[in-house]
């Protein structure tokens, strides 16, 4: 049985040109990032949808339940591929739900903050159908060295935009700058951005983020 994924929706206009899917870190929910759509400066009306992580088992929670998109077990750091890959699934039944709508997959954007970003990645890098663009904040590429091996080549020119605070204490930067190395090693379009700040978003990125969905939604 197919399990089926909760989320918010946000619409920031009448006849939205395209869809954000935005995924929340370790521990959040749908409603972490929908307060920030105001602050973006949008010059496009959009259609913002904020998906719920299945509550699971967190290793490094002292095996206690919490939402996430995947385990974090510092004694298994490959081990999680299985939660990706089926977390990646259950945003693809939302891209779906957008084609069902009448929106082409070449309107929709995956961004993810933290363990959200690594399925946005992951599922947009390996997705056989175009999108608009994928937002990686404060995260990494899951597993560089097997990229190639998983490689969609619809999206092999997609925008990319990465963020990343220099202090962030959850995940190095130098870890989201071997992200970034392996994607333009690939030739990605990547964008990137780094902040005095630690493992969050700040004003000065936010108004980055509205400025790159500006650009790429009046394409």
């Amino acid at each position: 049985m197919q399990q089926e994924i909760e989320f918010l929706e946000k619409t920031t206009g009448d006849e939205p040109t395209g869809t954000v899917i935005w995924l929340h870190g370790l521990g959040a929910d749908a409603t972490d990032f929908e307060p920030v759509v105001p602050l973006l400066g949008l010059s496009t009306p959009l259609k913002f949808i904020f998906p719920n992580a299945p509550e699971r088992p967190i290793t490094i929670n002292g095996g206690a339940s919490m939402r996430g998109w995947y385990d974090v077990d510092p004694a298994n750091p490959d081990g999680a591929i299985e939660d990706i890959e089926e977390s990646a699934n259950l945003i693809y039944q939302l891209i779906q739900a957008e084609l069902d709508q009448g929106t082409p997959s070449e309107k929709v954007t995956v961004a993810g903050f933290s363990q959200g970003g690594v399925i946005a990645l992951h599922l947009g890098l390996s997705s056989s159908q175009r999108l608009k663009g994928i937002m990686a904040l404060s995260t990494y590429l899951y597993q560089p060295e097997t990229l190639v091996d998983r490689i969609g080549l619809a999206n092999i020119d997609v925008p990319i935009f990465m963020a990343h605070g220099i202090s962030d204490p959850m995940i190095p930067i130098t870890k989201a700058i071997t992200s970034r190395e392996t994607l333009l090693s690939h030739a990605y379009q990547v964008e990137w951005y780094e902040y005095a700040m630690g493992h969050q978003v700040c004003p000065q990125e936010l108004s980055e983020i509205g400025r790159w969905l500006n650009k790429i939604y009046s394409d």
